[in-house]
């Protein structure tokens, strides 16, 4: 994949849970890992990286310019290349901020 690794800041939001505690959300899903099979992806990917699978419109994440399909190369200065998706999924719940480094597609310059 050819590609540019972009630096993307996401500040996450409050918010109430159905049971009326306070979260932070973030806004989107991810998917992959080096636990999962990327060859029953239904989004084709070709590698165990972790991959952003849906971006909420008006989210924090579609806010700090996170796109469908990005491949999340780092979190917070941890390295995302080579983990688990239940460890991503726990790295990115656990810090209010998120300093995202994302391959996208085709991104060859800014």
């Amino acid at each position: 994949m050819e590609c540019l690794s972009i630096p993307i800041t996401l500040h996450k939001e409050k918010d109430i849970d159905e049971e009326g505690r306070e979260v932070l959300k973030c806004g989107f899903k991810i998917g992959g890992g080096i636990d999962q099979d990327f060859r029953k992806s239904p989004q084709g990917y070709t590698d165990y990286g972790i991959y952003v699978t849906e971006v909420h419109e008006g989210s924090p994440a579609a806010k700090s310019g996170l796109r469908m399909h990005d491949k999340i190369l780092q979190c917070n200065g941890y390295d995302f290349t080579m983990v688990t998706h239940k460890k991503a999924v726990s790295y990115i719940r656990k810090n209010p901020v998120l300093n995202l480094l994302v391959a996208r597609k085709g991104v060859t310059s800014t």
